[in-house]
């Protein structure tokens, strides 16, 4: 049987648009922010520390929890991650394109990540991997 990883997905929304990155590394596709929560980590903590980690913005807030779902990474990897998702927000004007950097809890070198953001209605949005783009549905327009 596969372990069970519990897991978070942010979608971060601004003027109607979800932030997103692809690294450097071509195959990871196009992304949102996610990870894997901490040991005794509130679902809603997780989704606002990873966004804050890997966006590298300010002020973001968690608006709704979006759901909860499991996805089965094989064959990329053996294990189900069970996702809940979030909807998050921030206050501010945010840039247009930046770069940040998943640090991996200083266990790894960095990461370098590549933000802009995209229309909730643009097809781009159907390239998100690993089933990231569950529940975009969800998002009040």
């Amino acid at each position: 049987m596969k372990p069970t990883v519990r897991k978070v997905v942010a979608f971060v929304v601004h003027g109607g648009r979800l932030a997103v990155f692809r690294q450097d590394d071509e195959d990871s596709g196009l992304q949102v922010p996610a990870g894997t929560l901490r040991p005794g980590e509130r679902p809603e903590h997780g989704a606002l520390r990873e966004a804050a980690e890997e966006t590298g913005l300010p002020n973001l807030r968690v608006v709704t929890h979006l759901g909860r779902y499991h996805h089965d990474l094989s064959p990329l990897r053996e294990e189900v991650q069970d996702r809940s998702v979030f909807l998050l927000a921030l206050d501010g004007h945010p840039p247009e394109r930046w770069d940040s950097a998943e640090t991996h809890d200083g266990l790894l070198p960095p990461t370098p990540l590549h933000f802009y953001w995209v229309p909730l209605d643009d097809p781009e949005l159907d390239e998100l991997v690993a089933g990231q783009g569950t529940l975009l549905d969800k998002i009040p327009r």
